[in-house]
C-alpha cells in the first residue's frame, strides 16, 4: 500500500513538471560572415554580453532564437549554446541572404541584399536556431522553408498594373519563408512536444504593391494551413508557435486579419504575456509605429498554461539597462505542463 501510495506522488509529480518556452529576437546579427563568430571569441562585445544575461534571467528550458546568424558549421551557434548554459541546440540554413540571380525588388539591379531570397547582406544573416535542455530530434524535424510561395493556396502574391511583382520569373522561385518555418520534435521529460518557430518578413520597406505585407500574411497563415493539413503534416501531439510574427494585432502596418486567424484559432491559446509595456514586444524609438506586439509564444490546447510574461523590465529595473543594450525585441515566455 505504501509503494502504491509513492508511486501515485511520483506520478503526479511528474504530470506537473513545468516547461518554460521562450522566443527572443536577439538582434545578433552581424553585417558579415563569420563577424558574430568573431565577436563570440573575443569575448568582449557588450550586445552579446547583455543578450545572455537576458536569457539567463529568463532560464527557459526551451528558445526559439531569432536575429542570429547562421555558419555552416555551427560553430558560432555552439559556442553561444555553451555560453547560455544549452547542451541541445538547432539550426538549418534560412532563406536570408540566399542568392536568386535576379531582380527581386524591382529596382532595377543585381545582387543587392533585397536581391536575395530574403533581405541580407551574405546568406544566413539573421537567421533562427533552437537552445534547448531537452534532446532535440533533428532528424525529424519538418523544414517548409524551401516551400514556393506560389504554392501556397491563396497565396496574395504581389502584382502591379495585373502583372507579377517584380516579375514572372522571380515569382517563379521566391520562397515564402522570409526566413524558415521549422517544426521540431524536442524529447521532453514527460514525451515529445514540437516547438514551430519562424521569423516573418515585416510589413514595411516596400511600395504600393505591398509584397512585404503580403508575405508578412502568408506566412503566418501557414502554420494555421500546417494545423489543418493542407500543408505538411500537424503536429500529432502538444505543440507550441514561437518566433516573430512582425505583426501587430492592432497597431502598426500589416494585413491585421492573419494575426487575428492565428490568434483565434481552436488549436491554440493565446495567453497575452505582458511586462512593463502590457503585451508589446518591440520597442522602436521612433512615435510611429511605437511599441508593438511581434512576438508571440502560442501553446496548443494540448497544454495547462502555468504563467507567462514579456521580460520587458520597468525603467527603475536594475535589468532595463540590459534588455536596452541586447535587443529592441524583449524575450517572451510561458510556463506549461501536459
Amino acid at each position: 500500500m505504501i509503494a502504491l501510495c509513492l508511486c501515485l506522488i511520483a506520478g503526479t509529480v511528474a504530470q506537473a513538471q513545468t516547461l518554460r518556452i521562450a522566443t527572443y529576437n536577439t538582434e545578433l546579427q552581424r553585417d558579415g560572415p563569420g563577424l558574430f563568430l568573431r565577436d563570440l571569441a573575443r569575448g568582449q562585445d557588450e550586445q552579446i554580453g547583455a543578450v545572455l544575461a537576458i536569457i539567463a534571467e529568463a532560464d527557459a528550458d526551451v528558445l526559439a532564437l531569432q536575429g542570429i546568424d547562421y555558419d555552416l558549421t555551427s560553430e558560432a551557434l555552439r559556442r553561444f549554446a555553451d555560453m547560455a548554459g544549452y547542451p541541445h541546440y538547432f539550426a538549418r540554413r534560412p532563406n536570408t541572404g540566399m542568392p536568386t540571380g535576379l531582380d527581386m525588388d524591382g529596382d532595377g539591379r543585381l545582387g543587392g541584399p533585397r536581391d536575395a531570397q530574403s533581405y541580407g547582406r551574405f546568406s544566413g544573416q539573421g537567421g533562427m536556431a533552437i537552445l534547448s535542455r531537452f534532446p532535440i530530434d533533428a532528424a525529424n524535424v519538418q523544414d517548409l522553408s524551401a516551400l514556393l510561395w506560389k504554392n501556397v493556396p491563396g497565396a496574395l502574391l504581389p502584382e502591379v498594373n495585373g502583372a507579377p511583382f517584380p516579375s514572372e520569373e522571380a515569382q517563379a522561385i521566391q520562397r515564402l519563408s522570409t526566413t524558415g518555418h521549422w517544426i521540431v520534435p524536442i524529447m521532453g521529460p514527460q514525451g515529445p512536444f514540437h516547438v514551430m518557430t519562424f521569423h516573418a518578413s515585416p510589413p514595411v520597406f516596400d511600395g504600393p504593391e505591398d509584397r512585404n505585407g503580403k508575405r508578412n500574411h502568408d506566412e503566418i497563415m501557414l502554420w494555421l494551413q500546417v494545423l489543418d493539413g493542407v500543408i505538411g503534416t500537424p503536429p500529432p501531439g502538444p505543440f507550441v508557435i514561437a518566433g516573430d510574427a512582425n505583426l501587430d494585432p492592432v497597431d502598426g502596418s500589416g494585413i491585421k486579419n492573419a494575426i487575428h486567424a492565428l490568434l483565434g484559432s481552436d488549436k491554440l491559446q493565446d495567453v497575452r504575456p505582458s511586462g512593463y509595456a502590457g503585451t508589446d514586444t518591440a520597442d522602436w524609438d521612433d512615435p510611429v509605429p511605437g511599441d508593438l506586439r511581434s512576438d508571440y509564444v502560442l501553446p496548443s490546447t494540448h497544454w495547462r498554461v502555468i504563467d507567462s510574461g514579456v521580460l520587458w523590465p520597468a525603467p527603475d529595473d536594475p535589468l532595463a539597462k540590459t534588455a536596452t543594450t541586447a535587443s529592441r525585441h524583449h524575450l517572451v515566455w510561458v510556463d506549461l505542463s501536459y
